[in-house]
This record gives C-alpha cells, sequence and structure tokens, in this order.
C-alpha cells in the first residue's frame, strides 16, 4: 500500500494561485493511477482531477478546466494540483487518493488510499 501525505494549502485571495502537493511512500509509485479530490463544508466529496501513472494521461473536471492542472513526478513520488484563478467556491480540503486499477476514475469510492487532506480558503 501507499500511504499520502497532502501539502501546500493555505488561504488566498480570490484570482490567486496555489499548488498542491501530494508525496507518496511505499510501493512503486508509477503503479497507481492518482486523483486529487475535495470537500467543502456539508457538501460531498468532489473529484478534481486525476492522472495515470506514468503521468501521460491526464483529465480535470470540467468546470475546474483552464485553472487547474495536475501533474506528477515519479522520481520524486510526487502528484501536483496547480490552482490558479481561484475563486471563493474553490475554498475546501483538498484530498489526494492512489488506486491501483486501470482508469481515471471520479468515483471516490474507486480509490484505496487516501492522504489526510489539506485546507484551501479563498477569501478577500
Amino acid at each position: 500500500q501507499v500511504q499520502l501525505v497532502e501539502s501546500g494549502g493555505g488561504s488566498v485571495q480570490p484570482g490567486g494561485s496555489l499548488r498542491l502537493s501530494c508525496v507518496a511512500s511505499g510501493r512503486t509509485f508509477s503503479d497507481y493511477y492518482m486523483g486529487w479530490f475535495r470537500q467543502a463544508p456539508e457538501k460531498a466529496r468532489e473529484f478534481v482531477a486525476g492522472i495515470s501513472g506514468s503521468g501521460g494521461i491526464t483529465y480535470v473536471a470540467d468546470s475546474l478546466k483552464g485553472r487547474f492542472t495536475i501533474s506528477r513526478d515519479n522520481a520524486k513520488n510526487t502528484v501536483y494540483l496547480q490552482m490558479s484563478s481561484l475563486k471563493p467556491e474553490d475554498t475546501a480540503v483538498y484530498f489526494c487518493a492512489s488506486k491501483t486499477t486501470y482508469g481515471i476514475d471520479a468515483d471516490p469510492n474507486e480509490y484505496a488510499q487516501w492522504g489526510q487532506g489539506t485546507q484551501v480558503t479563498v477569501s478577500s
């Protein structure tokens, strides 16, 4: 199994940018498809983006395309979420998650391992 630790969250003004990181330890990182999810208070966990083990296939939720980008560096066992033009509605706890089955999936139930989350707050 892989252990995941997110970092990079914080408070930012609307229009600002943040880059989240998720470092994995354990088994071979490139074996895993990775996903980013977010959860706002009293809302369901929402798929943000996913990436294949090699990094060659990525997908960002339609509502976030153009502002969010997912990438990974397998040499560093790290997956990133670059967020720009942030809006107050992006405020949430952001989680990374891993899956060993093939394919990017928006269903959080398909992901076996989760990090503890990192808070992102967008406010003026």
